[in-house]
C-alpha cells in the first residue's frame, strides 16, 4: 500500500481485511520513493498506490518500476481523480486498474480477485456490508 496518508493506509488495510484478504504481509510506504526502495528489496504481487503523493507520485512510481523491470503482477491506482488522460497514461505504463475513492470492500475485492484470485471466505469480516471508504 502506497499512500501519503497514514489514515488512508489504515482504511485500505481494514478494507482488504474486510474483503477477506490476508493483510499480515502487507508492506506500507508513505510515498512513491519509499515504495520504490521497498520494492527494490522485496518483490510483491500487488501494489495499491495513491496517484497524488509528495516526492514521487503513483504514476512516477509505476514509470520507474517499469524502467527497472520491477512492475508487479498487479499495480492498481486508488484515487479520487477520474481524468481520462491520466487513466490512459497509467494503463500505458502497466497499471492493471483503478479504484475510485470512496470505495467499498466488495469493489476492491472484485478488482483484486481478477489478478490474485478470490480471498479466503473464512477471513471475510461479517460487518463489512455497511462499510464505505
Amino acid at each position: 500500500m502506497v499512500d501519503d496518508s497514514a489514515s488512508m493506509r489504515a482504511v485500505v488495510r481494514k478494507t482488504l481485511r474486510a474483503a477477506g484478504f490476508n493483510v499480515e504481509q502487507c508492506l506500507e510506504a508513505a510515498d512513491g520513493r519509499q515504495a520504490l526502495e521497498l520494492l527494490r528489496r522485496q518483490a510483491v504481487d500487488v501494489v495499491l498506490s495513491d496517484l497524488h503523493m509528495p516526492n514521487m507520485s503513483g504514476l512516477e512510481l509505476l514509470a520507474t518500476l517499469r524502467q527497472e523491470g520491477l512492475v508487479p503482477r498487479c499495480f492498481i491506482l486508488v484515487t479520487t481523480e477520474g481524468r481520462k488522460d491520466r487513466l490512459r497514461e497509467a494503463l500505458a505504463l502497466g497499471a492493471r486498474g483503478f479504484v475510485k475513492k470512496p470505495f467499498h470492500p466488495e469493489g476492491l475485492r472484485k478488482i483484486l480477485s481478477l489478478f490474485v484470485g478470490e480471498p479466503d471466505a473464512a477471513l471475510v469480516e461479517q460487518d463489512s456490508e455497511g462499510m464505505d471508504f
